[in-house]
């Protein structure tokens, strides 16, 4: 028994200190220098000469955004010197002026094959585009293929010298909080190593259909773009991209595109030479918590849609405004601005199952996915469904309760508000400065196509469903809203406000 109990007590000794390592908190190593000596070698500085058509430099890298230092600062003379070397001083030195240029980062994923990744605005409009690898030898690059839509670019370049690659790494697995390492070229200076922690994840800072960034403290700089944002195994889970800086400089606010939006991407880029992201032909907006009871749903959840474009995979479907995507081939469809990512990543010509409310109900329907950018080519994002009945005659009517005025469309209404002949439904005419539609952003000019999903064309049929809804006691009532062809919906409160 004695030798039982002595082997169990050596044991919980023996297995104590794993237990409370796997307790603790993961903490920032010593030092970063053994990882920033492995990685660094495959971390490249990015240059091209640009198409000179006017006589302001393009892109958002270039010459004019190194810093300007007092006369007589040590600085002066280093980068005089450096401006000095590339022709460029702006006339100081009577130097020839080059084409304008553009500096950035980049890191290669590929050492046998060649494969570069940096940002898509590093090389935009690029005549020539250069590499410069870690040991400070240049050669050509050629650019394979790039997307304006998340900002990345593949290039690919021809050399016998030895390459690092280094891979991608699982950007869902970090978290808020976690440490990692940026490499880089700010402002044109070269192979700058800062740390810092992921301070928040899935920013949207409104660059375009797929924000989905890593913030970070690290200090990232104009040169940064287009390089590695590093975890502490060495793997890439972000392209440092974009910062928000008031000064032109870092104040600890850095955005990278998550390796897990970048890597299908890439992979398209190096496959085709351009993107095939997949489409389902709808435009959307947010689910309110307003909307979400209008309509009957539990919580705001998921992606409304606003409309349903002709020819494309959603009308295909039978999909209709006013429906709410709940879950897309198996993926939970949590907000509006997941729905774009998840369609995107969708193989062309895949049929998948959509679920979506729809009258009070939940319902599925299977969609065969379509091509954006075939779709693109040829002007169908432009053509949305805008059937109804036809125009009835003028009538004005104030709505008290929503605090607007509606009108009739007519030709001369048409004419003054340049509302299209294809669109029916009642104008709003008058905005009172406290109603609830002013709170809400309606204002003159707005045609209400749809009142709790039901089609009006005149303003007497306006004020029975929205009568109707007050004696049924609903809190609010769903408007489907066509601004100059943006359509979106919009829930107003159904309680009586004073306008003044």
């Amino acid at each position: 028994m004695k030798s039982k109990f002595f082997f169990y007590v050596i044991f919980l000794i023996t297995l104590l200190p794993l237990y409370v390592m796997a307790q603790e908190p993961a903490t920032a190593p010593y030092s970063f220098a053994d990882l920033a000596e492995r990685l660094s070698p495959a971390v490249v500085n990015v240059s091209s000469t640009q198409k000179t058509d006017s006589d302001e430099p393009s892109g958002l890298e270039g010459l004019q955004d190194i810093p300007q230092f007092p006369p007589g600062s040590p600085f002066e003379d280093f980068f005089e010197d450096f401006l000095n070397k590339r022709g460029g001083n702006n006339g100081l030195g009577g130097g020839p002026t080059l084409p304008a240029a553009s500096l950035g980062s980049g890191f290669i994923i590929d050492a046998e094959n060649g494969y570069i990744i940096t940002n898509n605005h590093v090389i935009k409009d690029a005549e020539e585009v250069r590499i410069t690898l870690h040991d400070d030898s240049t050669i050509p690059a050629e650019i394979i293929g790039r997307d304006e839509k998340i900002d990345i670019a593949v290039l690919k370049v021809d050399t016998k010298k030895t390459l690092t690659a280094v891979p991608f790494g699982d950007s869902k697995r970090m978290r808020v909080g976690d440490w990692i390492l940026a490499i880089g070229n700010p402002f044109g200076l070269g192979g700058t190593v800062t740390s810092g922690i992921i301070s928040a994840r899935q920013r949207d800072i409104n660059s375009g259909p797929y924000d989905d960034y890593i913030q970070t403290d690290a200090s990232i700089n104009r040169g940064n773009s287009g390089g590695p944002m590093f975890d502490l195994k060495g793997n890439v889970i972000g392209i440092n991209t974009a910062i928000y800086s008031p000064s032109g400089g870092s104040v600890g606010i850095g955005f990278a595109i998550p390796s897990n939006l970048a890597k299908p991407v890439i992979d398209q880029l190096i496959q085709y030479g351009r993107t095939r992201r997949g489409w389902l032909g709808v435009r959307i907006q947010s689910v309110t918590d307003e909307i979400a009871e209008s309509l009957g749903l539990d919580t705001a959840r998921g992606a409304l849609v606003a409309s349903v474009t002709e020819g494309g995979p959603a009308e295909k479907a039978k999909f209709q405004a006013g429906d709410i995507i709940l879950t897309f081939d198996s993926k939970d469809v949590e907000d509006m601005r997941a729905l774009p990512r998840i369609v995107a990543e969708t193989p062309i010509e895949k049929e998948v199952t959509v679920t979506f409310w729809r009258d009070g109900k939940e319902r599925k329907a299977r969609v065969s996915i379509g091509e954006l950018e075939k779709a693109e080519e040829d002007g169908l994002l432009a053509n949305v469904n805008s059937d109804a009945p036809e125009t009835a005659e003028k009538q004005d009517t104030e709505i008290d309760i929503l605090g607007l005025s509606l009108t009739t469309l007519n030709d001369d209404i048409r004419e003054g508000y340049n509302v299209p002949s294809t669109l029916e439904g009642v104008i709003v005419t008058q905005i009172a400065p406290r109603g609830e539609a002013a709170e809400k952003g309606l204002r003159p000019g707005d045609v209400i196509v749809e009142m709790n999903q039901q089609l009006v064309t005149d303003p007497a049929e306006a004020q029975k469903l929205i009568e109707r809804a007050v004696k049924d006691k609903k809190p609010s009532i769903l408007l489907l809203i066509n601004r100059e062809g943006d359509v979106r919906f919009e829930a107003l409160k159904l309680e009586a406000k004073k306008a003044q």
